[in-house]
């Protein structure tokens, strides 16, 4: 019977000739999570005020149904009380949409500072990790060229 030969101590020998920087990648990765924690934070704070925004708008309009059901008593004033609430609901509407506008305006400048920030922070880890490569593969192909 044939006898295989164990690569065992081969497959060492050349991924230990291989230089791997876990620490760049144990970098990346807190940088990750980092901007997912920032951009995470972003979206919460919008979510509560929006959230915020909402219910003061449907208090308003609840307030404003509560005053246009109220007895009237003419005819003529449940006109006008429906001609005022839907005025009024008009305005709210704007003063509303205006409000969620700003908030998502004030999220997407959030967004574009946050990738902004993690574009150059990448750019910089990637060419630090790019020139220390290099030099470590430098000096594992001159040991290998040495000791030959």
């Amino acid at each position: 019977m044939a006898n295989t030969q164990d690569f065992t101590a081969v497959f060492k020998d050349m991924m230990g000739s291989f230089p791997v920087d876990t620490k760049a990648m144990e970098g990346s990765f807190k940088n990750s999570t980092a901007l997912a924690e920032k951009m995470s934070g972003v979206a919460i704070d919008a979510a509560g005020k929006s959230a915020e925004l909402s219910a003061k708008w449907t208090q308003d309009t609840l307030a404003k149904v509560e005053a246009m059901a109220k007895a009237k008593a003419e005819p003529a004033d449940y006109a006008k009380a429906m001609t005022d609430f839907a005025s009024s609901q008009a305005e709210s509407a704007a003063e509303h949409m205006s409000a969620f506008a700003e908030i998502a305006k004030k999220v997407q400048t959030q967004t574009m500072e946050l990738m902004m920030a993690a574009g150059k922070d990448l750019s910089e880890d990637v060419s630090a990790a790019a020139k220390k490569a290099q030099a470590d593969m430098t000096t594992a192909a001159k040991k290998a060229t040495a000791t030959k």
